[in-house]
């Protein structure tokens, strides 16, 4: 299994940095918001999301618009909703609401694809007739057209802890629109290296989803395919990241990014017959600016 780092825009681009810190005045560091203003960004440059799904294709990245608005306990980051029930000098604790992130890769213009930006289309990507063949002679059952893979909300809560080896967040969420009912968790620690104009960031993630996630996502339906309906069962899986941002301070409003990540995908996930790649890649290449 290739580990490559691969280039990502995530919404901690622009707003994770909020949380990076116990609050603070944000003086000249281009990554804080500041607590009572809206935060607008725009980055234009040129990335790519691939796509484990068979059939489906990688989804590019050209425009990556971010809002962010911070109150003094509640706040609204690109799509999300959350509330800071406690908050101390080394920790924060939040109540939060989230997109789910499995739908991207069934949809071009599923918020995670364009990291959480308000509105989405219901725009569906065309589902692809999927084969597979274990030798020429005895090819395996095709999966017809495949039913809806739906968006939905997650809501939970989420705590950081600050440390001098990094920052470590954790958070839990629950499907809170009924779509498949599910649980997600993740642990997330990540590190800042400031450094005269540049500030690079390294971050490793642990990605849990239940069964029911992986089922509603991955899992084949009776009228796509009797055989792989009985054939794959699906159970929770753990999908683990690394990720990578380098931005340089060009001026106070102007910043070249380069950020990054890899994901290798759980093999509960991978043996799915709608999955042929064991691991998924974005990068986004590019310059931001900040009004």
């Amino acid at each position: 299994m290739p580990y490559l780092l691969a280039l990502l825009l995530t919404v901690s681009l622009y707003s994770g940095a909020a949380f990076a810190a116990p609050p603070t005045a944000c003086d000249n560091n281009t990554d804080c918001i500041e607590v009572g203003r809206w935060d607008l960004g725009l980055a234009l440059g040129y990335g790519n999301k691939s796509n484990p799904l068979k059939g489906y294709k990688d989804i590019p990245l050209y425009i990556v618009p971010t809002i962010a608005y911070y109150g003094d306990s509640w706040f609204f980051d690109n799509g999300n909703i959350g509330y800071t029930l406690a908050e101390g000098e080394n920790y924060t604790v939040n109540l939060i609401t989230t997109f789910s992130s499995d739908s991207a890769f069934f949809y071009r213009w599923d918020p995670s694809n364009i990291f959480l930006f308000s509105g989405s289309s219901n725009q569906r990507a065309v589902s692809p007739a999927i084969s597979t063949f274990s030798d020429r002679a005895t090819p395996e059952p095709v999966i017809g057209e495949l039913e809806n893979r739906n968006f939905t909300y997650l809501g939970g809560a989420e705590a950081f802890i600050y440390t001098r080896f990094g920052i470590v967040h954790a958070s839990v969420a629950h499907d809170i629109l009924d779509v498949h009912g599910g649980l997600e968790s993740k642990l997330k620690w990540f590190y800042n290296i400031p450094l005269d104009r540049w500030n690079f960031e390294f971050a490793a993630v642990l990605d849990w989803k239940s069964e029911e996630v992986v089922d509603y996502y991955y899992g084949v339906r009776p009228s796509e395919s009797l055989y792989w309906n009985q054939k794959y069962q699906a159970e929770s899986a753990l999908n683990k990241s690394i990720e990578f941002t380098g931005q340089y301070l060009l001026t106070e409003n102007w910043n070249l990014l380069l950020v990054a990540r890899y994901t290798d995908i759980a093999d509960e996930i991978v043996d799915s017959p709608l999955v042929d790649k064991d691991y998924t890649t974005t990068y986004f290449v590019g310059a931001a600016y900040r009004f």
